[in-house]
């Protein structure tokens, strides 16, 4: 059953140094482990001179496929920090890779740990996270002179908008959550005393900022 989801905002790529160790964490969306692979092998060709490049990837809405690979690291230090930071964080359909630039000084199983969980999870922070949410495209047709009044009680309410279109008479098409539909068409319909038409369109992802550390 597919429901409301987070993932990363956009790809990209987050340094950090950790006793003269680089850890480049370089990080994308994928949609299915041909992809996720294939971002992986990218990676290691352009770190290939790279002392390790380990990774790991979620996909699906419940993280059906789970992979972690530590590359040459002691067991157990890079993959699954790696994938415990996507986990921990709640993004899914995302793949990352820690490429490591050895320094000189050894940090130890749990130095190694704290290094490749730190560098993905700044990876997140860093590129952002959204939340992808199951909506139907609703379009609201009024006259001219309800525009104002739809307008104001969109915006008020946080509806989001996706378009507006003039002709004979306004069209604004909206994103609503699948379980809220009726209750909002309710709403539009008294607001506006029945004047006005609405009609069904596309069931979609859309994707709003995300926020982990603020209460929804």
């Amino acid at each position: 059953m597919e429901k409301d989801y987070l993932t990363i905002k956009e790809n990209g790529i987050n340094e950090i140094d950790i006793k003269k160790s680089q850890f480049i964490c370089s990080i994308a969306r994928v949609s299915n482990e041909e992809e996720a692979i294939a971002f992986v092998n990218s990676v290691k060709e352009e770190h290939k001179k790279a002392t390790h490049n380990c990774h790991a990837y979620v996909i699906g809405q419940d993280d059906s496929i789970q992979r972690a690979s530590d590359n040459g690291e002691p067991s157990g230090t890079a993959g699954v920090p790696i994938l415990e930071a996507l986990k921990n964080i709640g993004v899914h359909n995302t793949a990352a890779v820690v490429t490591r630039y050895f320094g000189g000084i050894k940090l130890g199983a749990g130095g190694l740990i704290r290094a490749y969980s730190n560098a993905t999870t700044k990876a997140i922070e860093h590129v952002g996270i959204v939340k992808k949410i199951l909506q139907t495209e609703i379009t609201i047709e009024v006259a001219y002179n309800l525009f104002d009044q739809l307008n104001y009680h969109l915006e008020e309410n946080g509806i989001n908008i996706i378009d507006t279109q003039y002709t004979d008479k306004v069209s604004v098409i909206v994103a609503i959550d699948n379980p809220k539909i009726e209750e909002f068409k309710q709403k539009v319909i008294d607001l506006l005393n029945g004047r006005v038409e609405m009609h069904d369109g596309d069931e979609k992802y859309f994707e709003v900022d995300y926020d982990p550390y603020k209460k929804e």
